[in-house]
């Protein structure tokens, strides 16, 4: 077989690893946009405060402890002890449940019927300031996470391409994981989304708000229980990414290649967001490995948001949204 043939197919494997991870954030994008119709600018950030909260309890690191030192004049920064990772992870998920009262309790409640403008101008605010309070309750030195994820090169991928074709795959275990939890995530939303009380409730809530509460379903209620979930997929994909490439600032800019992703499967499809993410990951490394070198290289950064736009134009829902018809 070609070795350019046989290069060709580790970049799409490749490409599939990296989809997975875009989806993972996308995940989140859909499921807030499902519940409330609006685009959350700010999932990105949540995906850096959960990474940074995380890091923050396993190394039992004083919060704001930057700033007490600066009032006071003390000079703390650790509590001395260590937290197991699955221990740090399950109250990094309790801080993220009560962010999400606190979201819906100041902010989203007040906006009830507003024009989906406005609520999207909410989440930027929201964003920006998610992030400098994250930074200071954490500081903003670029932090390793570590929660205990193989990572590396796969030796048996590699071993047994290498048996069969004469070259061996690089595939990262670290990706193959993203890829079982991402699989995992999509079912179990899915089933959420299609098959429970509550799943109905939030579909219910994003066509009318005013319609679900006079059935008596708790806008509440689903707005707080949609943020947290959104906040768990905001904490698996900060591990991914702060495992893959540390966590800071550049964290929250993967809301930007959520984007086509979600351009792309539809900002109202689980599944869509999974398969966005592969077309995209595949697509960009293969138009690099392909046209890259005739242009240049840098294809990556602006060839998802051309395809993006391509779809667009054929169908604006995306490949999986639902189509919009207004009678007039």
């Amino acid at each position: 077989m070609p070795e350019q043939l046989l290069f060709a197919m580790e970049v799409i494997l490749n490409g599939l690893m990296a989809g997975v991870l875009y989806a993972l954030v996308a995940l989140g994008f859909v499921l807030i946009f499902k519940a409330s119709g609006v685009f959350n600018y700010a999932q990105g950030v949540l995906a850096l405060f959960a990474a940074l909260t995380l890091v923050g309890i396993m190394e039992g690191q004083v919060p704001f402890s930057h700033l007490i030192n600066a009032i006071f004049g003390t000079d703390l920064h650790h509590f001395g002890w260590e937290i197991p990772a699955i221990a740090a992870i399950l109250l990094t998920m309790v801080v993220m449940v009560a962010l999400a009262y606190l979201v819906n309790h100041y902010i989203m409640r007040h906006l009830v019927n507003q024009d989906p403008i406005i609520l999207f101008m909410a989440t930027i605010g929201l964003a920006y300031f998610l992030e400098g309070f994250g930074d200071l309750m954490w500081g903003s030195d670029i932090k390793n996470l570590d929660v205990g994820l193989p990572q590396g090169l796969n030796g048996f991928i590699d071993e047994t391409t290498f048996n069969a074709f004469g070259y061996g795959f690089f595939i990262d275990n670290l990706d193959i994981v993203a890829s079982v939890v991402a699989a995992l995530l999509v079912v179990a939303l899915v089933i959420f989304a299609q098959y429970t009380k509550q799943g109905r409730a939030m579909r219910a809530v994003a066509d009318d708000h005013q319609a679900a509460l006079s059935v008596g379903i708790s806008l509440n209620f689903i707005w707080v229980m949609v943020w947290s979930v959104a906040g768990f997929v905001a904490l698996v994909a900060g591990i991914m990414w702060g495992s893959k490439s540390g966590v800071q600032f550049s964290l929250s800019l993967i809301a930007l290649k959520a984007l086509p992703v979600l351009m792309l499967g539809g900002f109202t499809s689980i599944p869509g967001a999974i398969v966005g993410g592969l077309i995209v990951g595949v697509g960009e490394k293969l138009f690099e490995f392909a046209i890259g070198p005739m242009v240049g290289g840098a294809t990556e950064n602006w060839f998802a948001y051309v395809l993006a736009l391509v779809v667009l134009v054929f169908r604006p829902q995306g490949l999986f949204g639902d189509k919009i018809i207004e009678r007039v």
